[in-house]
């Protein structure tokens, strides 16, 4: 099964999108990420960092994708952080 879901602009490749089982919601990596074209078993490089508004405070998520997996860095705000899990099927594709 799919894990990312490739996004396209005037037809062309824009960028890479994953569902974060920590933040409920989409990241996305754009062409400043090395990807090694695998949808099963995605790697991005370098790490990635969101910023997700909270009403009140702000939350990050720091992580790297590694062969399928999320590889939480222990300076994110949230409960996975330090936590490795595999990624999530993209949604629609199981």
């Amino acid at each position: 099964m799919a894990k990312v879901h490739e996004y396209k602009h005037a037809g062309e490749p824009s960028h890479w999108a994953f569902h974060c089982p920590a933040c409920g919601c989409t990241h996305v990596f754009d062409g400043r990420w090395a990807f090694n074209g695998d949808v099963e078993r995605p790697t991005f490089k370098p790490s990635l960092r969101v910023h997700a508004h909270e009403p009140i405070g702000r939350k990050e998520c720091h992580s790297n994708v590694v062969d399928g997996k999320i590889h939480f860095a222990a300076d994110s705000g949230h409960t996975m952080r330090g936590r490795t899990v595999d990624l999530p099927d993209w949604p629609g594709t199981a």
